[in-house]
């Protein structure tokens, strides 16, 4: 896949510098290093744009997701002319759905095959915390003070409750890539015999 990069932007300093900001935070999280993701000129293989799928707003990620799949990003320099013609887009809601989808890019980059990982560890920590405050408050109950009207008890129990969410949330996923995995490779297998 090839991407295009205006190399030199004809764009006002409002709309170029949160651009750059957002290229590199994209960079970061994704381990794709190019230096213009919003850059309409992108070039793509038959099997890139078959083998991925693009959904909302993901249109400013499919380096990322064409990465993820294994195949190989490059970028050329393209032309940029300044506009003649409308008004931008830009605006407070954009960068905020900006935001968002680079959380989901993030997740999908690091935790697609393995939920567990993202969402055990929520899970520790919520369950965490909560156990601890649980203990703290039984000890202070045993040494004869009223724990029973503390706000205290109820962020407690909802920690756990949580941490629990979270590491059912993990197995779930995991169940569901495992049988992606079984369907897929059933489906190899019988293409092979006829």
């Amino acid at each position: 896949m090839v991407s295009g990069w205006k190399f030199h932007r004809n764009d006002p300093l409002e709309k170029r510098l949160p651009s750059k900001v957002f290229n590199k935070v994209v960079a970061w999280l994704s381990g794709v290093k190019l230096h213009d993701f919003n850059c309409g000129f992108k070039a793509y293989r038959r099997e890139v744009v078959k083998s991925i799928s693009v959904y909302g707003e993901l249109h400013r990620y499919i380096p990322v997701l064409a990465n993820r799949k294994g195949f190989k990003i490059t970028e050329i320099t393209v032309s940029h002319n300044p506009r003649r013609f409308g008004k931008s887009k830009y605006g407070i809601n954009r960068y905020l759905r900006g935001f968002f989808d680079s959380l989901t890019i993030a997740y999908l980059s690091k935790y697609y095959n393995r939920p567990m990982h993202f969402f055990g560890r929520l899970g520790l920590f919520s369950g965490s915390i909560g156990a601890f405050i649980c203990v703290y408050l039984t000890i202070l109950s045993f040494l004869g003070e009223a724990i029973g009207n503390r706000p205290l008890l109820l962020l407690g129990v909802l920690l756990i409750l949580v941490g629990i969410q979270f590491f059912s949330m993990g197995l779930i996923g995991d169940i569901l890539i495992d049988s992606s995995f079984k369907v897929q490779y059933n489906e190899s297998h019988v293409e092979e015999k006829f």
